[in-house]
């Protein structure tokens, strides 16, 4: 009922989006798992193989919280879980299953330099498919469709012409950079592995995340550094930005400590001011009571002098 009545924190949107960027990390290295290994239902979290059970909890993130979809809660830590696959991938829905025909780069398809490589490799899959290889336009004419496409921004628009900030706009914390190297580590050694030796969509994966893992590290190395400059608005990841907020405690407090000195230190002042305005006034009393007296004593000594005349 409470739902739209009033704005939340700023603060709180970012709490709550930089524990979902958290758990992107983990989803990108699932969905990678997913197609290389053709729809086999694992875990997104563990990456651990899971029960149909699980895994169709997991494909509604938005229904079930992070600790409901636990899988040692759902699955249990010692149960043995055999092999299954996204029906998807197996009663025909993807025709010839899930494993990818080919891996695609879209960064590297944007790239002034590779993007008309990748491009070719599109358009040899889909020259190579008896479904499609017929409607292919001849490969001399491969190189123009790049170029107008990308280029010359005609078509579609791109994630170039998206207004606003661009990527590098975007600044994380090492502790979302660490994440996310954490994950490309695990796929990296496991798709250059032995039980992958020779395939080539896991040579062309590998290839392409050692790139990312590369700029992720020089990103965190700038972070480290202290070159890239971290604000309240950017992805600070759940124990930064508990850090930050700890830090934010410590220094309002000292702030009121500072003020509340200085405000005792002003009235130290002001009473040492009324001391020595007191003592001011104690010896000038005491000077005019001693003129006084010696007023009086000289004015005796001269009565005394009178009548002995």
């Amino acid at each position: 009922d409470n739902l739209y009545s009033t704005a939340p924190p700023i603060e709180d949107f970012f709490v709550w989006r930089d524990l979902r960027v958290m758990e992107e990390c983990h989803w990108y290295s699932w969905f990678i798992d997913y197609w290389m290994e053709g729809g086999l239902m694992r875990d997104i979290f563990t990456h651990k193989i899971t029960t149909p059970e699980h895994w169709y909890m997991l494909m509604m993130p938005t229904v079930y919280t992070r600790e409901e979809l636990d899988y040692d809660l759902v699955v249990g830590p010692d149960t043995v879980v055999s092999p299954s696959y996204d029906p998807h991938c197996t009663n025909g829905d993807v025709s010839e299953s899930c494993v990818p025909v080919a891996v695609i780069s879209a960064e590297k398809l944007r790239d002034e330099n590779e993007g008309k490589a990748e491009t070719a490799k599109i358009a040899q899959v889909l020259r190579n498919d008896d479904r499609t290889g017929k409607y292919v336009i001849a490969q001399q004419a491969w190189d123009c469709i790049w170029t107008e496409l990308i280029q010359r921004g005609k078509g579609l628009k791109t994630v170039y012409q998206r207004p606003g900030w661009v990527e590098s706009d975007y600044n994380f914390s090492a502790e979302m950079l660490e994440e996310m190297i954490h994950e490309l580590d695990r796929l990296i050694n496991k798709y250059g592995g032995p039980d992958w030796n020779g395939n080539d969509n896991a040579i062309r994966v590998v290839e392409l995340l050692v790139w990312h893992r590369g700029l992720i590290q020089t990103e965190l190395n700038e972070v480290n550094a202290g070159v890239r400059k971290l604000n309240g608005r950017d992805f600070l990841g759940p124990k930064e930005r508990e850090r930050r907020r700890q830090l934010k405690v410590e220094e309002d407090e000292a702030e009121k400590k500072s003020n509340d000195d200085k405000e005792k230190k002003d009235y130290i002042k002001f009473f040492d001011t009324l001391e020595s305005k007191a003592r001011v006034y104690k010896l000038a009393e005491r000077g005019k009571s001693r003129l006084e007296h010696k007023a009086g004593t000289e004015a005796d000594a001269m009565n005394e002098t009178n009548k002995d005349s």
